[in-house]
């Protein structure tokens, strides 16, 4: 299965020392905002960074649900930051839906967690340099009569879930024509709906997608026959910080030069969709 997905995403064109922290994160308290400019300069002197993530992220921020150890890219890469800064590491709980307040409200001094640059998200938030990108996929059950091409998902009848909130939201409200959009708000899930019935199929990226091909032997990957929308991922902080952005930025410009990244995305099965 992981030569097949290989192929497919090729096809398309698609391009980790502080210990690891282990256990649930742990959210701050909230704090007072700090003056533009000044993050950098207040996680030296507290010698904490706050770093938000989406435990439920495979291969990038994930909290294994039997022993609640978070694994993944940015699992390591945080870690990686937190070393070249020589501070503790403290992680906040965020989501998609939420991660734009969090960087406003201060929850957190940056989101590691393959945020997809959208120009929504652009309107409100500071991005680093890309660092991965993902086409979008398809899943459908093996069993399906209604989905098994890419061209049977924007058909009349066919129901198809994205998760509220994340890039595959808005990109499908525009792309679909004839088929109807479900929108999947937690806690339910995109898997619940489509082995229930009520989803024909549902569409992800390529860390996600990696879940289901190692953990359901149900899933059928379906990968689009040419690049559909191919989004650059990065890491986000509030605006007006220069300092903080030009600061991320070298860190991804040297876990680039250094191997860092590309070793990173191996060990989490990511190798294919690292920006270089």
């Amino acid at each position: 299965m992981a030569g097949r997905l290989a192929v497919m995403t090729a096809a398309v064109g698609l391009l980790a020392a502080a210990p690891a922290v282990r256990g649930a994160p742990t959210a701050s308290a909230p704090t007072a905002m700090p003056s533009a400019g000044g993050t950098l300069q207040r996680v030296q002197s507290s010698g904490v960074l706050r770093v938000c993530i989406w435990p439920d992220y495979y291969g990038i921020t994930y909290r294994h649900p039997r022993d609640e150890t978070l694994s993944g890219l940015d699992i390591d890469l945080s870690n990686e930051l937190a070393k070249d800064l020589g501070v503790r590491l403290r992680y906040v709980e965020s989501s998609f839906q939420r991660l734009i307040p969090d960087l406003e409200g201060d929850r957190c001094d940056v989101a590691m967690f393959a945020v997809a640059v959208l120009p929504q998200r652009k309107a409100a938030l500071a991005f680093t340099q890309p660092y991965l990108q993902s086409d979008i996929y398809a899943i459908a059950s093996r069993a399906s009569r209604v989905v098994k091409r890419w061209e049977d998902i924007d058909q009349p009848g066919v129901v198809v879930a994205v998760q509220a909130g994340t890039s595959m939201e808005q990109v499908m409200r525009e792309a679909l024509k004839r088929a109807r959009l479900l929108i999947v708000q937690p806690p339910a899930t995109r898997e619940r709906e489509l082995e229930s019935g009520r989803a024909d199929v549902f569409m992800t990226d390529y860390p996600y997608s990696r879940r289901l091909l190692d953990n359901a032997d149900w899933a059928h990957l379906i990968a689009p026959p040419k690049p559909f929308h191919v989004l650059p991922y990065a890491y986000a902080i509030r605006r007006g910080d220069a300092a903080w952005l030009v600061r991320l930025d070298e860190f991804v410009a040297r876990i680039k030069r250094d191997g860092r990244l590309r070793a990173a995305a191996e060990r989490h099965g990511l190798g294919a969709i690292v920006v270089p």
